[in-house]
């Protein structure tokens, strides 16, 4: 009976050495581990990924492989053997101590959990980092609190991601094609004027994802209308007349009501307010109400005078004689002109024909002087001689 005894009681304390010697292989206090940098990394689509790893091991070992998976499984397979990661995946590390492993063009579908393996010479001594590192992908995304925003009112935009970035992430914001100064990650603009409308886009420095647009609608009544009138000019009794009212709005106007001084109730509706046969009793002040969703606005009165067929008759009639009297007067303050001209002309020819008969007289006497010179020296010849 003791026998059977001790040999009950001796038997559990093999299997609790097994177990010793099984944890004593895969217990991290006996020299075996493997340490990541981070447990969690969220990465931008397109992105490259650096996971820096290191890892241990007891005395006497010698690693004969090293890799990386993303199943928790000792059959995993290496991911540079996986055609969805062997151009992508690079091995930083080496067999010593550096298990640091870099991930290019990451995808969505590369979020996953990832783990480093390790094997040595000797059939028990195999290690799988756990828990591995935790890769989520994310894109970007434009937030704001609406897609429309009155003008006036402030509206904040967020560049937001699945998972959170690192805090040095600086931001880069776009307005369609235009780059803006604002590096955070919210753009906050407190007061939109419709200028600020547009598409937004967001990126984080340094990697080429962006998000995708996002429309910002500024919206705001319309602008004080402006009335044209068609055609321009002279109004004449039964004519047609088109009076057009111009505003500029966000969303569009889409009521417009026109009235008539001194009149409560709107004379017609519609953008362009038509009179056809005209009368001087239809004539007056007339102004144009705009108005959208967000508010109304009314223009200035312009005023519509009608004349009559008579009073047209009489203006063109008296045009036409001013016209006449103007032109008459003209020419004969030409004829004039020219007679004056003319009799200058007569008395200035005149004074140089009794000029020019002056100089003749002049010129006779100045003749006659020399004949006599010459007698006078026929004269004086001979008592030369008898000098001789």
């Amino acid at each position: 009976m003791y026998l059977m005894v001790m040999s009950v009681r001796m038997a559990p304390p093999l299997p609790v050495i097994f177990l010793l010697i099984v944890q004593g292989v895969y217990s991290a206090d006996d020299g075996w581990g493997v340490t990541y940098s981070s447990s969690h990394i969220c990465a931008l689509k397109d992105s490259t990924v650096t996971i820096k790893c290191t890892y241990k091991y007891p005395p006497g070992y010698k690693i004969t492989e090293v890799f990386w998976m993303n199943v928790d499984s000792p059959d995993a397979p290496d991911l540079s053997n996986d055609s969805k990661y062997s151009e992508r995946i690079q091995y930083l590390g080496d067999k010593h101590h550096d298990c640091s492993v870099r991930l290019t063009d990451v995808r969505e579908t590369d979020s996953h959990e990832y783990y480093f393996r390790f094997i040595t010479d000797k059939t028990e001594g195999k290690w799988i980092g756990k828990p591995g590192v935790t890769l989520d992908v994310t894109d970007l995304q434009v937030e704001s609190e609406g897609e429309r925003v009155m003008e006036g009112h402030s509206v904040t935009l967020t560049c937001k991601s699945r998972c959170s970035l690192t805090d040095t992430s600086t931001f880069i914001w776009f307005r369609n094609t235009q780059t803006l100064n604002d590096r955070n990650k919210k753009l906050i603009l407190p007061s939109v004027r419709r200028e600020n409308a547009g598409d937004y886009r967001c990126a984080v420095q340094g990697h080429s994802l962006t998000s995708p647009p996002r429309r910002l609608n500024v919206i705001y009544p319309p602008d004080k209308p402006v009335i044209s009138i068609s055609p321009s000019g002279v109004i004449v009794e039964g004519d047609s007349v088109n009076l057009i009212c111009i505003s500029e709005s966000n969303p569009p106007v889409h009521i417009y009501s026109w009235f008539k001084e001194n009149q409560t109730s709107s004379v017609g509706s519609g953008q362009m307010f038509s009179i056809s046969n005209i009368n001087s009793c239809l004539g007056g002040w007339f102004y144009c109400v705009a108005q959208n969703e967000v508010g109304s606005q009314r223009s200035a009165a312009v005023s519509l005078t009608v004349k009559g067929v008579s009073s047209l008759s009489f203006s063109v009639g008296f045009g036409v004689g001013l016209c006449v009297g103007v032109c008459g007067a003209t020419a004969a303050l030409l004829i004039v002109m020219y007679i004056c001209r003319r009799k200058r002309s007569r008395r200035k020819a005149s004074e140089n024909q009794l000029k020019n008969e002056d100089v003749s007289n002049d010129t006779y006497t100045t003749l006659e002087l020399k004949t006599r010179s010459s007698d006078l020296y026929d004269t004086l010849t001979p008592n030369q001689k008898r000098m001789k």
